[in-house]
C-alpha cells in the first residue's frame, strides 16, 4: 500500500524537504500531484531518517507548502524501452515532445545503469568513420571509444555535431546495424530547431533518438537527459546488437546544472565552484561507453563540451581529459580563417586510434600517413614563427615549402563543406597530395615501402 503525504516543509529553488517520510530510498521517484491536476516528478537525493531532500525535475513553480500531495513510488527513475525508440524526439527525462504516442513496452529500465565488470570489457577495435578527414585520418574514432569534443563559445561546434550524426557510419563493407543517439542540454529554441531540421532533411532522423533539454527547462533535468541517452543507448547495443555513437552537447551545462544544484544543497564548493563530485559524476558517464564479452553491439561516445574563456585547464575539460581516450580541439585561429571544422590536429588526439587502422581497417599506410601530417604540420609551426621574425623572402627553400604545405593542408585538408562526405580513401589519398608538395626526403616518419608506393611526384 502506497503513502500520500500532504504538504511540504520547506521549499529551495529546485529542493523540497518533505518530513515524517517512511520506507524512503536513496535515488527514489516521488510524484507530486499540486492541487489535485498537475502532475511532476522528482527524486530523493538526500535522507535524515524521518526526512527527506527531493529534486523535483520540473521546477517547484506553482508548489507550495500546503497545496501539494507527494507519493512515493518505491523504484529510482525508469526509461521505457523499445526499438520504437528510433527516430522519435523525447525531452530532457524521456517524455515524448515530437506529438506521437508515448512508448508502450514491458521493459523498463534504471536510467543510473548497472555496474559493469571490467573485465567483461572487450578491447575497441574498428572505427567509425564520421567523413571528416582530420578526424578519420589524424583522431580517428574507434567503436566503444569515448572521445570528446573541445569547443569554445562561438566557434561550430553545433555544426560539427550535426554533421557528425548525417555522415557517421560503420565501414563501408559491414553490413552490421548503425544508430545514433543524440542528447542535447540546456540549448536555446532555434538550435534544438536547427538539429531537428538538419536530421529530417538529410534523412538521418529514422536511425536517429533525440533527447533535447531546453534552455528554458528546469536545471535538474540536465541532470538526467545524458543519463536516459546513455541507458536507451545501452538497449540498442546490448540488447538489440546495435552499434550506437552517442553524441552528448553539451557537457558544460550539464556541469553547471551540477554546481546550481549543489550550490542549492549548501555543499561545500571545490574549484572553480563545482562540487567536489565532478571527477566521479563525469566518469559514471563516460564509462558507461565500451564493448561487452558476449554482446555484438557497442556503444561509443562523442562529448561536447564548451571550455569557459577558451580555458583548456578549466575543471570540465580537465576532468574530461583525465577519464576519456583523447581529445579533439576546435581552434579559435582557424575559426576566424574562415576554416570549417576550425579542428587544431596538434593539440588532437586519439589513444585508441592505433588499434583500429591500417591494413583490415582501413589502408596499410593509414598509421604512417598520419604520422607524417603531425610531425610535418608541427614543423611548419616552427616556419611561421620564424618567418614572422626574418620574413618571408630570407627563409630557406625547404621552409618555404613547408608554409606552402602548411597552407594547403589547413585549405584543403582540414577544411571541408558542411555537407563534405569524404571517405576514407579519399581522405588518405588528400593526405598523400599533400605531403608531395614536400621534399621525399624530409618525410621520415614513413616506411620506405610505403612511401615508395603512395608518394606522388609532380
Amino acid at each position: 500500500m502506497s503513502i500520500e503525504y500532504l504538504g511540504l516543509s520547506e521549499i529551495n529553488g529546485p529542493l523540497i524537504a518533505l518530513e515524517g517520510i517512511r520506507d524512503a530510498s536513496f535515488d527514489e521517484i516521488v510524484e507530486f500531484t499540486i492541487e489535485g491536476k498537475r502532475k511532476k516528478l522528482g527524486k530523493i537525493i538526500e535522507l535524515y531518517e524521518d526526512k527527506a531532500v527531493i529534486q523535483v525535475f520540473q521546477g517547484t513553480e506553482e508548489m507550495s507548502l500546503y497545496n501539494t500531495h507527494t507519493k512515493l513510488t518505491g523504484h529510482p527513475m525508469e526509461l521505457s524501452l523499445s526499438e520504437d525508440i528510433l527516430g522519435r524526439v523525447f525531452n530532457g527525462i524521456g517524455q515524448p515532445i515530437d506529438g506521437l504516442h508515448n512508448i508502450v513496452s514491458e521493459l523498463n529500465r534504471d536510467i543510473n545503469g548497472q555496474p559493469l565488470n571490467p573485465c567483461s570489457r572487450e578491447y575497441p577495435r574498428n572505427y567509425i568513420k564520421t567523413g571528416i578527414s582530420s578526424i578519420d585520418c589524424l583522431t580517428t574514432l574507434i567503436r566503444g571509444q569515448k572521445l570528446p569534443i573541445f569547443s569554445g563559445n562561438g566557434l561550430p561546434h553545433d555544426q560539427l555535431a550535426a554533421q557528425i550524426v548525417k555522415q557517421a557510419s560503420l565501414a563501408e563493407d559491414s553490413d552490421e546495424e548503425f544508430a545514433i543517439v543524440f542528447a542535447a542540454m540546456g540549448v536555446k529554441h532555434d538550435v534544438a530547431e536547427f538539429f531537428r531540421r538538419t536530421f529530417a532533411e538529410s534523412g538521418a532522423s529514422s536511425h536517429v533518438v533525440m533527447y533535447l533539454n531546453l534552455a528554458n527547462d528546469p536545471v535538474v533535468e540536465r541532470l538526467i537527459t545524458p543519463k536516459v541517452a546513455l541507458t536507451a543507448a545501452e538497449y540498442l547495443a546490448f540488447d538489440k546488437g546495435m552499434h550506437i555513437l552517442v553524441v552528448l552537447t553539451d557537457m558544460t551545462s550539464y556541469a553547471e546544472a551540477m554546481r546550481e544544484v549543489s550550490s542549492s544543497k549548501g555543499e561545500i564548493p571545490s574549484r572553480k565552484g563545482y562540487p567536489g563530485y565532478l571527477y566521479s559524476e563525469l566518469a559514471t558517464l563516460y564509462e558507461r561507453a565500451g564493448i561487452v564479452k558476449g554482446c555484438s553491439g557497442s556503444v561509443t561516445q562523442i562529448p561536447i563540451l564548451t571550455m569557459p574563456n577558451d580555458d583548456i585547464t578549466h575543471p570540465i575539460p580537465d576532468l574530461t581529459g583525465y577519464i576519456t581516450e583523447g581529445q579533439i580541439v576546435l581552434d579559435r585561429t582557424l575559426h576566424q580563417k574562415a576554416i570549417y571544422p576550425p579542428i587544431n590536429i596538434l593539440p588532437s588526439l586519439s589513444r585508441l586510434m592505433k588499434d583500429g587502422i591500417g591494413k583490415g581497417y582501413t589502408r596499410e599506410d593509414h598509421q604512417d600517413l598520419a604520422n607524417q601530417l603531425f610531425s610535418s604540420y608541427a614543423r611548419v609551426g616552427e616556419a611561421r614563427a620564424l618567418a614572422s621574425v626574418i620574413g618571408e623572402d630570407e627563409l630557406s627553400p625547404t621552409d618555404k615549402k613547408y608554409l606552402l604545405f602548411g597552407t594547403a593542408l589547413e585549405n584543403e585538408f582540414i577544411a571541408q563543406g558542411k555537407a563534405e562526405n569524404r571517405s576514407i580513401l579519399q581522405t588518405l589519398d588528400k593526405g598523400w597530395s599533400l605531403l608531395s608538395i614536400l621534399p621525399k626526403d624530409e618525410l621520415d616518419r614513413v616506411d620506405t615501402k610505403i612511401l615508395n608506393t603512395y608518394y606522388k611526384t609532380s
